[in-house]
């Protein structure tokens, strides 16, 4: 017999959504937020976004993905290049079901890491410091 915990459950049912993203983000050190474009929910870290969100309509959410993984991700079922900023390597997920809280958090902390990592050295670490 398997015994499973409300907790073994929860990983298994849980599902991003808006709230939880944003509690994330905000959770990575030097993290800000912003509404640009008078509906999208940005993330920054020293001033350069690496995860956007709509507040209305149909779920997109945008960030970065490494060169090397960028064709295969942007071709998959319910990812697309996302909008303006493909040529950067960014993908646009068009479902929170799409992918599970664990590769939502994986993703969104890769593209927190590569904008980071483009930063100038003194900002990374005034970033460091917070």
């Amino acid at each position: 017999m398997v015994y499973c915990s409300a907790l073994d459950f929860k990983d298994i049912n849980s599902q991003m959504d808006i709230e939880k993203l944003r509690a994330f983000c905000l959770s990575l050190q030097g993290v800000t937020e912003d509404v640009k474009w008078g509906h999208d929910l940005c993330f920054l870290i020293g001033g350069k976004m690496f995860c956007v969100t709509s507040l209305e309509g149909d779920p997109s959410i945008s960030f970065k993905v490494p060169d090397a993984d960028y064709d295969e991700l942007s071709t998959s079922a319910g990812i697309i290049p996302a909008p303006y900023m493909a040529r950067n390597k960014w993908v646009q997920v068009q479902s929170w079901d799409r992918l599970t809280e664990q590769e939502w958090e994986s993703y969104v902390k890769q593209s927190y890491t590569i904008v980071k990592s483009k930063l100038t050295k003194k900002l990374q670490k005034e970033i460091e410091a917070l």
